[in-house]
């Protein structure tokens, strides 16, 4: 999979990570580039879900995965890319507007 880390609200959340945050958040980065989608969908410690009936404006499905014990993050996958949406230390927020 590619990864789009470029929107504005990931991107603030990202710069304000500690640096022992940050280097466990880019280890998962790292491994997520390296999976096709059915083995993120597969990896139980990701666990890649739908966030309900959540979307993007365009109408895109929005997911939760699991980037460490204390960061989720929000995306959507279009084709072969994850392009991620923002990071949330509290867990639940992932899966509100």
């Amino acid at each position: 999979m590619k990864l789009d880390l470029n929107f504005p609200d990931f991107q603030k959340d990202l710069f304000k990570l500690e640096k022992k945050e940050l280097h466990i958040l880019i280890k998962t980065l790292r491994t997520l580039s390296r999976m096709d989608f059915d083995q993120n969908r597969r990896s139980s410690g990701l666990n890649l879900e739908k966030t309900g009936t959540l979307k993007t404006r365009k109408g895109k499905s929005l997911y939760s995965i699991r980037l460490s014990r204390s960061l989720r993050a929000t995306l959507t996958i279009e084709d072969d890319y994850l392009r991620f949406i923002s990071l949330h230390a509290d867990h639940d927020s992932a899966y509100k507007k």
